[in-house]
């Protein structure tokens, strides 16, 4: 099994990567494969609409969103890990995520997503909730922990005076491992849930 963790943060070895490896070590002690992508200083730009992934089966923008999309469709798991700037995710996450959900077909059901944000002090529930809607308009279960996900620090490093933070972490790769392997089980015993034919609407009629 295999989950991809994305660091939203520039500073590759900044808070974010602290709580990311700390949840890293966990899948590794469940045996399930951990992938860390630093996405945060990557040239990424936002979503145009031009509706070109709909034709080329990718983003027309083949940079590192194409690459972590191949990754993400083999993955159980998906983990969006942001710093927090003014109450909201990074805007370079937020635009990698924006592309990899709208230009990617592939069925994203029963993948198990889980969001974590890193702050100074505030912000941190905006941003997860903000991440989590990633997750829930795709048919993806979303891992919960004893506290929501969020760990705090400013200068690099301080997150691992985050006590409770860090249990956070530790207790979601662990729940995130368990939906993970029940959901391969379920799949191998019942399948996948049913869909039904797609009805989409506009609010105009």
């Amino acid at each position: 099994m295999k989950v991809l963790l994305l660091n939203g943060s520039p500073h590759a070895q900044g808070n974010t990567a602290l709580a990311l490896e700390e949840m890293a070590r966990v899948f590794a002690q469940e045996g399930i494969e951990a992938e860390i992508i630093p996405v945060g200083k990557q040239l990424i730009r936002g979503c145009v609409a031009c509706g070109g992934c709909k034709k080329l089966g990718k983003c027309v923008f083949d940079d590192a969103v194409n690459e972590i999309a191949e990754k993400f469709r083999d993955a159980d798991g998906l983990v969006a890990a942001s710093p927090v700037y003014y109450a909201s995710a990074n805007s370079t996450l937020t635009a990698a995520l924006d592309r990899l959900f709208h230009s990617t077909s592939f069925d994203k059901t029963m993948k198990v997503g889980a969001s974590v944000a890193v702050a100074r002090r505030g912000g941190c529930s905006a941003t997860f909730d903000q991440l989590n809607k990633y997750f829930t308009i795709s048919g993806m279960p979303v891992a919960s922990s004893q506290y929501w996900n969020s760990v705090h620090g400013c200068a690099p490093g301080e997150a691992a005076q985050d006590a409770e933070g860090l249990q956070t972490m530790r207790t979601l790769a662990r729940n995130m491992s368990f939906l993970m392997k029940s959901i391969a089980l379920g799949r191998e015993a019942y399948g996948l849930p049913q869909p039904e034919p797609r009805q989409s609407t506009n609010f105009i009629r």
